[in-house]
Protein backbone atom coordinates (compact mmCIF):
# COMPACT_ATOMS: atom_id res chain seq x y z
CA UNK A 1 0.00 0.00 0.00
CA UNK A 2 1.18 3.53 -0.44
CA UNK A 3 3.44 4.98 2.27
CA UNK A 4 1.55 7.51 4.74
CA UNK A 5 2.02 11.06 3.78
CA UNK A 6 4.42 13.07 6.17
CA UNK A 7 3.37 16.01 8.05
CA UNK A 8 5.72 18.20 9.86
CA UNK A 9 4.24 20.25 13.04
CA UNK A 10 6.34 23.24 14.09
CA UNK A 11 5.16 24.99 16.93
CA UNK A 12 7.08 26.35 20.09
CA UNK A 13 4.24 25.12 22.48
CA UNK A 14 4.45 21.47 23.57
CA UNK A 15 0.83 21.12 24.22
CA UNK A 16 0.16 22.36 20.64
CA UNK A 17 2.26 20.38 19.04
CA UNK A 18 1.17 16.74 20.88
CA UNK A 19 -2.39 17.20 20.10
CA UNK A 20 -2.09 18.50 16.48
CA UNK A 21 0.31 15.42 16.13
CA UNK A 22 -2.13 12.98 17.90
CA UNK A 23 -5.04 14.01 15.29
CA UNK A 24 -3.48 13.77 12.86
CA UNK A 25 -1.85 10.54 13.43
CA UNK A 26 -5.36 9.17 14.18
CA UNK A 27 -6.42 10.23 10.50
CA UNK A 28 -3.60 7.96 9.29
CA UNK A 29 -0.57 10.72 8.82
CA UNK A 30 3.04 9.92 9.94
CA UNK A 31 3.74 12.93 11.97
CA UNK A 32 6.97 14.63 12.73
CA UNK A 33 7.25 17.77 15.39
CA UNK A 34 9.50 20.30 15.70
CA UNK A 35 10.05 23.08 18.85
CA UNK A 36 11.59 25.71 16.12
CA UNK A 37 11.59 26.83 12.88
CA UNK A 38 15.67 26.48 13.28
CA UNK A 39 15.30 22.64 13.84
CA UNK A 40 13.06 21.77 11.00
CA UNK A 41 15.40 22.88 8.81
CA UNK A 42 17.86 20.75 9.04
CA UNK A 43 15.18 17.69 8.36
CA UNK A 44 13.27 19.54 5.93
CA UNK A 45 14.58 19.54 2.22
CA UNK A 46 13.47 20.64 -1.19
CA UNK A 47 12.02 17.45 -2.06
CA UNK A 48 10.97 16.32 1.47
CA UNK A 49 7.50 13.82 0.98
CA UNK A 50 5.16 15.32 3.06
CA UNK A 51 3.74 19.22 4.06
CA UNK A 52 4.25 21.40 6.89
CA UNK A 53 1.69 22.87 9.79
CA UNK A 54 3.44 26.10 10.85
CA UNK A 55 2.70 28.35 13.72
CA UNK A 56 3.51 31.79 12.58
CA UNK A 57 4.45 33.64 15.89
CA UNK A 58 7.65 31.84 17.24
CA UNK A 59 10.33 32.88 19.24
CA UNK A 60 13.89 33.14 17.19
CA UNK A 61 12.38 32.60 13.34
CA UNK A 62 9.16 32.97 13.15
CA UNK A 63 6.52 31.97 10.88
CA UNK A 64 6.57 33.80 7.82
CA UNK A 65 10.93 34.10 7.89
CA UNK A 66 10.18 30.09 7.78
CA UNK A 67 7.96 30.09 5.27
CA UNK A 68 10.16 31.99 2.95
CA UNK A 69 12.93 29.93 3.83
CA UNK A 70 10.72 26.76 2.83
CA UNK A 71 9.52 28.20 -0.03
CA UNK A 72 13.30 29.59 -1.32
CA UNK A 73 14.25 25.82 -1.10
CA UNK A 74 10.95 24.31 -2.70
CA UNK A 75 8.00 26.51 -3.80
CA UNK A 76 5.58 23.37 -4.46
CA UNK A 77 5.97 22.44 -0.90
CA UNK A 78 2.22 23.10 0.82
CA UNK A 79 2.53 24.88 4.25
CA UNK A 80 -0.34 25.72 6.48
CA UNK A 81 -0.21 28.00 8.58
CA UNK A 82 -1.37 28.73 11.95
CA UNK A 83 -2.28 32.03 12.57
CA UNK A 84 -3.67 34.20 15.78
CA UNK A 85 -7.11 35.42 16.22
CA UNK A 86 -6.92 38.64 14.10
CA UNK A 87 -4.59 38.38 12.71
CA UNK A 88 -6.28 37.85 9.17
CA UNK A 89 -2.92 40.99 7.26
CA UNK A 90 -1.03 38.23 8.25
CA UNK A 91 -2.51 35.22 6.96
CA UNK A 92 -2.76 37.36 3.49
CA UNK A 93 0.34 37.76 3.32
CA UNK A 94 2.01 34.37 4.11
CA UNK A 95 -0.45 33.02 0.92
CA UNK A 96 1.19 35.74 -1.05
CA UNK A 97 4.30 34.19 -0.17
CA UNK A 98 3.88 31.18 -0.90
CA UNK A 99 1.30 29.52 1.99
CA UNK A 100 -0.91 26.76 0.73
CA UNK A 101 -3.83 27.48 3.29
CA UNK A 102 -4.23 28.93 6.84
CA UNK A 103 -5.57 28.27 10.37
CA UNK A 104 -7.20 30.52 12.52
CA UNK A 105 -6.90 29.94 16.15
CA UNK A 106 -9.08 28.33 17.81
CA UNK A 107 -9.50 25.94 15.07
CA UNK A 108 -11.45 23.38 14.27
CA UNK A 109 -9.66 20.02 14.13
CA UNK A 110 -11.53 18.66 11.21
CA UNK A 111 -11.14 21.46 9.29
CA UNK A 112 -7.26 21.42 9.86
CA UNK A 113 -7.84 17.62 8.82
CA UNK A 114 -9.41 19.03 5.78
CA UNK A 115 -6.55 21.09 5.05
CA UNK A 116 -3.95 18.56 5.36
CA UNK A 117 -5.68 16.01 3.15
CA UNK A 118 -5.76 18.66 0.12
CA UNK A 119 -2.49 19.76 0.82
CA UNK A 120 -1.22 15.92 0.66
CA UNK A 121 -2.87 15.06 -2.25
CA UNK A 122 -1.16 18.36 -3.69
CA UNK A 123 2.35 16.95 -2.31
CA UNK A 124 1.96 13.56 -3.69
CA UNK A 125 1.15 15.10 -7.36
CA UNK A 126 4.24 17.07 -7.55
CA UNK A 127 6.23 14.37 -6.42
CA UNK A 128 4.91 11.92 -8.43
CA UNK A 129 5.79 14.25 -11.48
CA UNK A 130 9.39 14.85 -10.06
CA UNK A 131 9.89 11.30 -9.93
CA UNK A 132 8.98 10.61 -13.42
CA UNK A 133 10.81 13.83 -14.76
CA UNK A 134 13.53 11.83 -13.35
CA UNK A 135 12.54 8.44 -14.48
CA UNK A 136 12.17 10.26 -17.76
CA UNK A 137 15.33 11.44 -18.31
CA UNK A 138 17.37 8.15 -16.77
CA UNK A 139 18.42 6.20 -19.72
CA UNK A 140 19.32 3.48 -16.71
CA UNK A 141 15.44 3.01 -15.22
CA UNK A 142 13.72 3.38 -18.67
CA UNK A 143 16.10 0.52 -20.03
CA UNK A 144 14.90 -1.95 -16.65
CA UNK A 145 11.32 -1.53 -17.47
CA UNK A 146 11.70 -2.60 -20.99
CA UNK A 147 11.18 -6.16 -18.91
CA UNK A 148 12.36 -9.55 -20.38
CA UNK A 149 15.06 -12.43 -21.19
CA UNK A 150 13.99 -12.68 -24.91
CA UNK A 151 15.71 -13.00 -28.36
CA UNK A 152 13.26 -9.94 -29.55
CA UNK A 153 13.46 -7.83 -26.26
CA UNK A 154 17.57 -8.53 -26.10
CA UNK A 155 17.55 -7.12 -29.57
CA UNK A 156 15.61 -3.69 -28.87
CA UNK A 157 17.31 -3.38 -26.37
CA UNK A 158 20.28 -3.24 -28.31
CA UNK A 159 18.86 -1.09 -31.01
CA UNK A 160 17.73 1.36 -28.86
CA UNK A 161 21.49 2.01 -27.09
CA UNK A 162 22.95 1.82 -30.90
CA UNK A 163 20.56 4.56 -32.31
CA UNK A 164 20.57 6.14 -28.92
CA UNK A 165 23.42 7.28 -29.97
CA UNK A 166 23.26 8.25 -33.85
CA UNK A 167 21.67 11.48 -34.85
CA UNK A 168 19.47 10.97 -37.63
CA UNK A 169 15.95 11.15 -37.27
CA UNK A 170 13.72 7.59 -36.30
CA UNK A 171 10.60 5.87 -37.04
CA UNK A 172 9.55 3.59 -34.75
CA UNK A 173 6.47 1.14 -35.60
CA UNK A 174 4.99 -1.89 -34.13
CA UNK A 175 0.95 -2.71 -32.76
CA UNK A 176 -0.71 -0.98 -30.65
CA UNK A 177 0.00 -1.48 -27.16
CA UNK A 178 3.56 -2.68 -27.42
CA UNK A 179 5.24 0.17 -26.01
CA UNK A 180 6.82 2.21 -28.86
CA UNK A 181 6.26 5.56 -26.53
CA UNK A 182 7.96 4.23 -23.61
CA UNK A 183 10.84 2.98 -26.68
CA UNK A 184 11.16 7.21 -28.12
CA UNK A 185 11.86 8.36 -24.23
CA UNK A 186 14.33 5.75 -24.22
CA UNK A 187 15.96 6.48 -27.27
CA UNK A 188 16.03 10.34 -25.84
CA UNK A 189 17.23 9.36 -22.54
CA UNK A 190 20.57 7.32 -24.18
CA UNK A 191 21.34 9.48 -26.80
CA UNK A 192 23.51 12.99 -26.73
CA UNK A 193 20.38 14.77 -26.36
CA UNK A 194 19.11 13.50 -22.67
CA UNK A 195 18.39 16.32 -20.85
CA UNK A 196 17.43 18.53 -23.78
CA UNK A 197 13.85 18.93 -24.49
CA UNK A 198 11.81 16.45 -24.84
CA UNK A 199 8.43 17.45 -26.49
CA UNK A 200 5.56 14.65 -27.67
CA UNK A 201 2.90 15.59 -29.79
CA UNK A 202 -0.02 13.38 -30.99
CA UNK A 203 -0.87 14.00 -34.66
CA UNK A 204 -4.18 12.14 -34.23
CA UNK A 205 -5.05 14.20 -31.72
CA UNK A 206 -5.69 17.26 -33.22
CA UNK A 207 -7.50 18.81 -36.08
CA UNK A 208 -5.47 20.13 -39.29
CA UNK A 209 -5.39 23.58 -39.01
CA UNK A 210 -4.73 23.08 -35.05
CA UNK A 211 -2.17 20.53 -35.54
CA UNK A 212 0.21 23.13 -38.26
CA UNK A 213 -0.39 25.60 -35.46
CA UNK A 214 1.14 23.72 -32.58
CA UNK A 215 3.98 22.58 -34.66
CA UNK A 216 5.35 24.94 -36.94
CA UNK A 217 3.17 28.22 -35.03
CA UNK A 218 1.71 31.12 -35.38
CA UNK A 219 0.57 30.70 -31.86
CA UNK A 220 -2.33 32.86 -30.49
CA UNK A 221 -1.46 35.60 -27.96
CA UNK A 222 -2.74 33.63 -25.04
CA UNK A 223 -0.77 30.34 -25.85
CA UNK A 224 1.94 30.18 -23.14
CA UNK A 225 3.77 27.62 -25.24
CA UNK A 226 6.02 27.88 -27.98
CA UNK A 227 5.65 25.77 -31.29
CA UNK A 228 6.68 22.32 -30.96
CA UNK A 229 9.57 22.81 -33.61
CA UNK A 230 11.05 26.15 -31.43
CA UNK A 231 10.34 24.16 -27.89
CA UNK A 232 12.05 21.00 -28.93
CA UNK A 233 14.97 22.70 -30.49
CA UNK A 234 17.85 21.39 -29.91
CA UNK A 235 16.08 17.79 -27.84
CA UNK A 236 13.83 15.36 -29.44
CA UNK A 237 10.55 15.81 -31.01
CA UNK A 238 8.12 12.92 -31.04
CA UNK A 239 5.45 12.93 -33.58
CA UNK A 240 2.88 10.04 -32.76
CA UNK A 241 0.34 8.52 -35.13
CA UNK A 242 2.80 10.06 -37.72
CA UNK A 243 0.67 8.50 -40.35
CA UNK A 244 -2.48 10.64 -39.86
CA UNK A 245 -0.46 13.61 -40.83
CA UNK A 246 -2.27 15.65 -43.21
CA UNK A 247 -0.81 16.06 -46.89
CA UNK A 248 0.04 20.33 -46.42
CA UNK A 249 1.43 19.49 -42.87
CA UNK A 250 3.71 17.00 -44.32
CA UNK A 251 4.74 19.49 -46.63
CA UNK A 252 5.51 21.51 -43.63
CA UNK A 253 7.53 18.82 -41.14
CA UNK A 254 9.60 17.73 -45.01
CA UNK A 255 10.39 21.47 -45.49
CA UNK A 256 11.39 21.70 -41.29
CA UNK A 257 13.77 18.58 -41.87
CA UNK A 258 15.10 19.75 -45.03
CA UNK A 259 15.91 23.31 -43.18
CA UNK A 260 17.75 21.01 -39.94
CA UNK A 261 20.44 19.67 -42.46
CA UNK A 262 22.70 17.18 -41.56
CA UNK A 263 23.13 16.19 -38.68
CA UNK A 264 19.89 18.06 -37.76
CA UNK A 265 19.88 20.56 -34.45
CA UNK A 266 16.56 18.82 -33.61
CA UNK A 267 15.92 14.91 -33.50
CA UNK A 268 12.57 13.62 -34.60
CA UNK A 269 10.98 10.08 -33.51
CA UNK A 270 8.14 9.19 -35.49
CA UNK A 271 5.68 6.77 -34.10
CA UNK A 272 3.33 4.57 -36.17
CA UNK A 273 0.37 3.21 -35.36
CA UNK A 274 -1.09 1.99 -38.43
CA UNK A 275 -3.13 -0.70 -37.93
CA UNK A 276 -4.91 -0.92 -41.44
CA UNK A 277 -4.51 -4.75 -43.08
CA UNK A 278 -1.86 -4.57 -45.29
CA UNK A 279 -0.29 -1.39 -45.28
CA UNK A 280 2.53 0.21 -43.79
CA UNK A 281 3.53 4.14 -42.63
CA UNK A 282 5.51 3.92 -46.24
CA UNK A 283 2.36 3.34 -47.93
CA UNK A 284 0.27 6.77 -46.61
CA UNK A 285 3.52 9.41 -46.24
CA UNK A 286 4.90 11.13 -48.78
CA UNK A 287 8.07 9.11 -50.00
CA UNK A 288 10.44 12.45 -49.39
CA UNK A 289 9.14 12.69 -46.33
CA UNK A 290 9.06 8.96 -45.23
CA UNK A 291 12.65 8.12 -46.01
CA UNK A 292 13.53 11.08 -43.92
CA UNK A 293 11.97 9.79 -40.89
CA UNK A 294 12.48 6.68 -41.56
CA UNK A 295 16.49 7.10 -42.15
CA UNK A 296 16.72 4.57 -38.76
CA UNK A 297 13.82 2.10 -37.67
CA UNK A 298 12.76 0.27 -35.25
CA UNK A 299 10.09 -2.21 -34.93
CA UNK A 300 8.59 -2.88 -31.17
CA UNK A 301 7.96 -6.43 -30.63
CA UNK A 302 4.36 -7.81 -30.34
CA UNK A 303 3.69 -9.95 -26.69
CA UNK A 304 2.91 -12.85 -28.25
CA UNK A 305 6.49 -13.09 -29.44
CA UNK A 306 8.32 -12.57 -26.23
CA UNK A 307 7.95 -16.25 -25.02
CA UNK A 308 7.90 -16.54 -20.87
CA UNK A 309 9.10 -12.10 -20.80
CA UNK A 310 4.48 -12.28 -20.54
CA UNK A 311 4.85 -14.39 -17.36
CA UNK A 312 7.95 -12.26 -15.95
CA UNK A 313 5.55 -9.14 -16.57
CA UNK A 314 2.68 -10.62 -15.51
CA UNK A 315 3.97 -11.18 -12.15
CA UNK A 316 5.54 -7.96 -12.17
CA UNK A 317 2.18 -5.71 -12.87
CA UNK A 318 0.24 -8.09 -10.67
CA UNK A 319 2.87 -7.76 -7.82
CA UNK A 320 2.46 -3.74 -8.20
CA UNK A 321 -1.69 -3.55 -8.38
CA UNK A 322 -1.77 -6.17 -5.04
CA UNK A 323 0.81 -3.41 -3.67
CA UNK A 324 -1.89 -0.46 -4.91
CA UNK A 325 -5.12 -2.23 -3.47
CA UNK A 326 -3.44 -3.37 -0.41
CA UNK A 327 -3.68 -7.53 -1.14
CA UNK A 328 -2.07 -10.35 -2.12
CA UNK A 329 -0.88 -10.90 -5.24
CA UNK A 330 -2.84 -13.88 -6.97
CA UNK A 331 -1.19 -17.05 -7.74
CA UNK A 332 -0.89 -18.53 -10.89
CA UNK A 333 -1.20 -21.95 -11.78
CA UNK A 334 0.55 -24.06 -14.50
CA UNK A 335 -2.88 -24.33 -16.48
CA UNK A 336 -2.89 -20.29 -16.29
CA UNK A 337 0.39 -19.45 -16.53
CA UNK A 338 0.41 -22.04 -20.41
CA UNK A 339 -3.05 -19.91 -20.69
CA UNK A 340 -0.89 -16.72 -20.19
CA UNK A 341 1.69 -17.95 -22.86
CA UNK A 342 -0.91 -19.37 -24.93
CA UNK A 343 -3.28 -15.82 -25.46
CA UNK A 344 -2.73 -13.95 -28.91
CA UNK A 345 -2.74 -10.62 -26.70
CA UNK A 346 -3.80 -8.21 -29.63
CA UNK A 347 -3.43 -5.08 -27.04
CA UNK A 348 -0.03 -6.42 -26.40
CA UNK A 349 1.46 -4.72 -23.32
CA UNK A 350 -1.44 -2.84 -22.54
CA UNK A 351 -4.25 -5.60 -23.04
CA UNK A 352 -1.84 -7.19 -20.07
CA UNK A 353 -1.80 -4.49 -17.73
CA UNK A 354 -5.81 -4.63 -17.73
CA UNK A 355 -5.60 -8.47 -17.14
CA UNK A 356 -3.10 -8.38 -13.84
CA UNK A 357 -5.61 -5.53 -12.36
CA UNK A 358 -8.66 -7.28 -13.10
CA UNK A 359 -6.86 -10.52 -11.92
CA UNK A 360 -5.91 -9.30 -8.54
CA UNK A 361 -9.08 -7.63 -8.18
CA UNK A 362 -11.10 -10.49 -8.85
CA UNK A 363 -8.18 -12.28 -6.39
CA UNK A 364 -9.26 -9.86 -3.26
CA UNK A 365 -12.56 -10.91 -3.58
CA UNK A 366 -11.69 -14.79 -4.18
CA UNK A 367 -13.30 -15.02 -7.64
CA UNK A 368 -12.36 -15.98 -10.31
CA UNK A 369 -9.59 -17.29 -12.13
CA UNK A 370 -6.62 -15.51 -14.65
CA UNK A 371 -7.67 -18.43 -17.54
CA UNK A 372 -11.25 -17.10 -17.33
CA UNK A 373 -10.72 -13.33 -17.57
CA UNK A 374 -8.47 -14.34 -20.76
CA UNK A 375 -11.72 -15.96 -22.18
CA UNK A 376 -13.77 -13.13 -21.54
CA UNK A 377 -11.28 -11.51 -23.58
CA UNK A 378 -10.89 -14.30 -26.43
CA UNK A 379 -14.31 -15.80 -27.23
CA UNK A 380 -12.53 -18.30 -29.23
CA UNK A 381 -9.90 -19.36 -26.60
CA UNK A 382 -9.64 -22.72 -25.15
CA UNK A 383 -8.39 -23.44 -22.00
CA UNK A 384 -5.98 -26.01 -22.60
CA UNK A 385 -2.13 -26.69 -21.14
CA UNK A 386 -0.62 -26.25 -24.89
CA UNK A 387 -0.98 -24.73 -28.21
CA UNK A 388 -0.09 -26.12 -31.17
CA UNK A 389 4.19 -25.66 -32.12
CA UNK A 390 5.36 -25.37 -29.20
CA UNK A 391 6.63 -28.25 -26.81
CA UNK A 392 5.67 -28.36 -23.53
CA UNK A 393 9.35 -28.33 -22.08
CA UNK A 394 9.03 -24.57 -23.21
CA UNK A 395 5.53 -23.95 -20.85
CA UNK A 396 7.14 -26.54 -18.05
CA UNK A 397 10.76 -23.87 -18.08
CA UNK A 398 8.42 -20.79 -18.21
CA UNK A 399 6.32 -21.72 -15.15
CA UNK A 400 9.56 -23.18 -13.21
CA UNK A 401 11.07 -19.46 -13.65
CA UNK A 402 8.25 -17.76 -12.75
CA UNK A 403 8.02 -19.95 -9.83
CA UNK A 404 12.17 -19.66 -8.68
CA UNK A 405 11.88 -15.79 -9.75
CA UNK A 406 8.19 -14.98 -7.38
CA UNK A 407 9.44 -17.59 -4.58
CA UNK A 408 12.80 -15.30 -4.77
CA UNK A 409 11.38 -12.21 -4.53
CA UNK A 410 9.06 -12.82 -1.86
CA UNK A 411 11.55 -14.01 0.25
CA UNK A 412 13.93 -11.64 -0.57
CA UNK A 413 16.85 -13.87 -1.64
CA UNK A 414 16.74 -15.79 1.04
CA UNK A 415 17.53 -19.16 -0.24
CA UNK A 416 17.23 -21.64 2.80
CA UNK A 417 13.86 -20.58 2.73
CA UNK A 418 13.20 -20.92 -0.87
CA UNK A 419 14.77 -24.25 -0.59
CA UNK A 420 12.44 -24.97 1.70
CA UNK A 421 9.21 -23.66 0.27
CA UNK A 422 10.22 -25.12 -3.30
CA UNK A 423 12.01 -28.69 -2.06
CA UNK A 424 14.83 -28.40 -3.71
CA UNK A 425 18.19 -28.92 -2.59
CA UNK A 426 20.79 -26.21 -2.42
CA UNK A 427 22.85 -27.42 -5.59
CA UNK A 428 19.10 -28.45 -7.90
CA UNK A 429 18.45 -24.34 -7.11
CA UNK A 430 21.96 -23.16 -7.90
CA UNK A 431 21.49 -25.01 -10.94
CA UNK A 432 18.46 -24.16 -11.92
CA UNK A 433 18.86 -20.41 -11.29
CA UNK A 434 21.93 -20.09 -13.41
CA UNK A 435 19.76 -22.04 -16.34
CA UNK A 436 17.29 -18.88 -16.40
CA UNK A 437 19.55 -16.55 -15.48
CA UNK A 438 18.39 -15.65 -12.28
CA UNK A 439 20.64 -13.47 -9.55
CA UNK A 440 20.43 -13.92 -5.35
CA UNK A 441 21.56 -10.33 -5.46
CA UNK A 442 19.17 -8.83 -7.47
CA UNK A 443 16.09 -9.98 -4.97
CA UNK A 444 18.45 -8.37 -1.87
Amino acid sequence: MAKAMKIAIIDDEQDMRQSISQWLALSGYDTETFASAEDALKKLGPDYPGIVISDIKMPGMDGMQFLKKLMGQDSALPVIMITGHGDVPMAVEAMRVGAFDFLEKPFNPDRMSELAKKAAHARRLVLDNRALRRELSDGGQLMKKLIGVSPAMERLREDILDLGQADGHVLIDGETGTGKTLVAHALHAVGMRAGKKFVLVSCAALEEDALSKRLFGPMMPEDSQLPAVEEARGGTLVLEDIETLPDAVQSKLLSFVNAEGTPPETRIIAISNLQEQGKTCEDVLRPDLFYRLASLRITVPPLRQRGEDILALFTRLSEQFADDYGCDAPKVSAQEAAQLLQAPWPGNVRQLINVAERAVLQSRRGQGSITSLLMSDHEDMQPVMTTEGKPLKEYVEAFERMLIDNTMRRHKGNISNVMEELCLPRRTLNEKMAKYGLQRSDYL
